[in-house]
């Protein structure tokens, strides 16, 4: 049965060494005490991406509990993960606000993406994980993943340092700090830690230094405005369901809603499934190294699950969704992979959503704190790119990777345009996206054979741009 555990250990805390696989759990008290783990773990991500992107952070909290439940009986119960919010829509979400889409527009273009990202995964399950190697492979991944980071750096530039410069400093070394300097589950929620530090240090530089004359993005202009509003957190329910989307243009506020389709923004994050077939296929690689279970036969299945995940959330109007890392962390760390400590932080997180004022007091972020927060966040999305790279050795020296990888690179974090008519061009993600998988794929049907053969390690196959 799906939802079957067996109980191990007397339901005790396991012997050194030991580990809970994910059909197996311990006490329910043991259990729970597992999820709220998870819950924290998810919970500084899973509200701080949909503040970033303009979406309502309640919603993405609720909704990525019924997303994860979803998961877990996708992949019958063999693969443990949490699906929180997924920072790799960022990038293409900013770009379509830069273009005035609003939030259904942008929760339609997301669910498309999921949809595309389902049927992805449906094809890796008939067809094997082989296929996402040689469509995507390392180079072309890294470099899709690289320039949806690094194509954000205007949005901190322009919108969320420029409302307080301070504050957005002093919060950027605190996560620094914390995440280089402290040790352990800390260390691990850093980025939370400085949201909520740099949250408190805005509350109290409103009651010492008075009102700030800084950029408004509501107004779209500098006004004298208080760093922190509770206003809206005051007047909001303890209990309740998200509010609707209320509101339009910069003064639109996120709520529930329905999509809207426009093809030019779809095609503005599709990219960003490349990126999470990337990151559902690591995820689900590290977590059968932990388990010692071979989970490939699994891979298109945990793929198609966050397609599901994604579409479901986005179709009432929450977040796209992602397996996390951070979750992965606390079974690493607890060597506990029982898929009911999730279920429970699943039902812990469906909670949260169903009170108003916590969404409300999480809106009420200032925009000092998340320009301090987002100048890491995108650095480190951009970075995880390079990471892939090394990770798997990819030769620049061989101008099949360098070449064509290049030119995408660029396009992409320019955010350099192609214009097809007067409604509609590709830029930035999207064209740089199709360039690199275009031109890296073109180049290898024209390569010679011995640009595409493996170097030994250490040499490159055209060093000097002779055959050997």
């Amino acid at each position: 049965m799906i939802l079957g555990w067996r109980v191990v250990y007397e339901g005790k805390t396991p012997p050194p060494g030991s580990v809970v696989r994910p059909d197996e759990r311990l006490s329910w008290p043991r259990t729970v005490g597992l999820g709220a783990q998870h819950v924290v773990a998810m919970f500084g991500a899973t509200f701080v991406f949909p503040l970033v992107m303009g979406l309502n952070p309640q919603l993405a909290i609720m909704m990525s509990g019924i997303a994860t439940i979803c998961f877990l009986l996708i992949v019958k119960n063999k693969v443990p993960s949490y699906l929180g919010t997924s920072a790799s829509f960022v990038g293409g979400v900013a770009a379509i606000r830069a273009q005035g889409g609003d939030d259904q527009q942008v929760t339609g273009a997301i669910l498309i993406a999921g949809l595309v990202l389902l049927a992805v995964g449906v094809l890796i399950h008939f067809l094997g994980a082989q296929v996402i190697h040689a469509v995507l492979p390392p180079v072309v991944t890294g470099a899709v993943v690289l320039l949806i980071g690094f194509n954000l750096a205007p949005v901190v530039a322009d919108v969320y340092w420029p409302q307080d410069q301070w504050i957005a400093l002093i919060t950027m070394f605190t996560a620094i700090g914390i995440m280089v300097g402290v040790r352990g589950f800390v260390g691990r929620i850093a980025i939370f830690v400085a949201l909520v530090s740099g949250y408190a240090l805005s509350w109290a530089a409103d009651r010492i230094f008075g009102q700030i004359t800084s950029y408004d993005p509501a107004a779209g202009h500098d006004t004298t405005h208080w760093r922190v509003d509770f206003d809206a957190v005051k007047s909001a329910k303890w209990l309740g369901f998200p509010d609707k989307t209320s509101g339009s243009g910069a003064h639109q506020v996120a709520g529930w809603h329905f999509p809207e389709f426009k093809w030019a923004f779809i095609l503005l994050v599709l990219p960003a499934v490349i990126a999470l077939v990337a990151e559902n296929t690591g995820h689900v690689k590290a977590v059968a190294e932990m388990t010692g279970d071979d989970l490939d036969p699994s891979m298109g299945r945990a793929i198609a699950a966050d397609g599901f995940g994604t579409a479901l959330a986005s179709t009432f109007g929450g977040s796209p969704t992602t397996t996390y890392a951070e979750n992965i962390g606390v079974m690493a760390a607890t060597r506990v992979y029982s898929t009911a400590a999730y279920y429970v932080a699943a039902l812990v997180a469906i909670l949260f959503g169903f009170s108003p004022k916590f969404g409300a007091l999480v809106a009420a972020t200032p925009g000092g704190v998340l320009g301090g927060i987002t100048v890491v966040l995108y650095g480190m999305i951009g970075l995880l790119g390079v990471k892939i790279w090394t990770e798997n050795r990819v030769d620049f020296g061989n101008p099949l990777n360098l070449v064509p990888i290049a030119a995408g690179v660029i396009i992409g974090i320019g955010n350099v345009s192609l214009k097809f008519t007067d409604d509609f061009s590709l830029s930035g993600i999207a064209l740089g996206t199709i360039v690199t998988i275009v031109a890296y794929h073109g180049a290898r049907l024209i390569a010679p054979e011995y640009l595409k053969r493996p170097a030994p390690a250490g040499e490159s196959p055209a060093a000097d741009g002779v055959e050997p």
